[in-house]
């Protein structure tokens, strides 16, 4: 079987805490997809589009990486792609209740698929999409959470 894996996320935006999964995927697996959950309900402030090709952006330097939007079922992406592993962040217990049960719920779907969880660095573990949408929103620095075409993107958004 192929060792692909798929990092799922809405990823908006994207953090320093997810490249770093993103990055550390990549080293331990033979292609990495990261899929860019379109997620309507949780209303994003970035489209699906904008956030597929700021992914893509700052992870071109990783051949092994690709990015794309999905809607739906997440183990109908990983049948669609032959995927037999998914990769997912815990910070905290929290995290990893809730990812627990989508990993149990997902074997039950697709029983091949296996979910790995990664912990992040110590300077990433207390990031959020949320908490940096928040900070930026009201003018604060987020260059210690995301890359700076993320800090732009978020600017832009902000201003």
């Amino acid at each position: 079987m192929a060792n692909i894996a798929i990092y799922p996320g809405t990823f908006d935006p994207i953090t320093n805490g997810h490249l770093d999964l993103i990055i550390r995927a990549s080293k331990l697996f033979e292609k990495v997809i990261v899929g860019v959950a379109n997620s309507p309900s949780k209303k994003p402030l970035f489209d699906l589009n904008e956030r597929v090709s700021l992914i893509s952006t700052i992870t071109q330097a990783y051949s092994n990486v690709s990015v794309i939007g999905f809607n739906g079922l997440l183990v109908n992406l990983a049948k669609e792609h032959n995927a037999n592993v998914l990769v997912r962040g815990v910070r905290a217990v929290a995290d990893f209740e809730y990812e627990f049960q989508l990993a149990n719920v997902n074997r039950n779907l697709y029983p091949t698929l296996e979910t790995i969880f990664l912990t992040p660095i110590e300077k990433n573990s207390y990031i959020s999409s949320t908490i940096v949408k928040e900070v930026a929103k009201h003018g604060g620095s987020v260059t210690d959470f995301v890359t700076p075409e993320i800090e732009l993107a978020l600017k832009n958004k902000f201003s």
